[in-house]
């Protein structure tokens, strides 16, 4: 007997959706650093932080309850309205 694979969405083909543009340049942008909670995560933060700072780019950083489920709503909009760039890190 073969496997059956149900998927759960209904999709017959995924979205297509356009990527965002990538700004020229992050000078004068504020760069949001989200740490996703995975073990070592903010050891990989730490560092970009760091990289980021020492060119001068501003930065703000954000950390999500559990890697296990999407960021909170409010987390998400906080993040939104005062980022330009958000860099996702996870780690183990």
């Amino acid at each position: 007997m073969g496997r059956v694979l149900l998927d759960p969405t209904s999709e017959l083909r995924p979205a297509a959706r356009a990527l965002t543009p990538r700004p020229l340049s992050l000078e004068g942008l504020t760069v949001g650093l989200l740490d996703i909670s995975k073990s070592r995560g903010d050891v990989v933060v730490d560092e970009l932080e760091a990289l980021l700072r020492a060119d001068g780019v501003r930065t703000l950083r954000y950390r999500k309850p559990t890697f296990a489920r999407p960021a909170p709503v409010d987390l998400r909009h906080e993040i939104a309205t005062h980022c330009e760039v958000v860099i996702e890190a996870l780690a183990d």
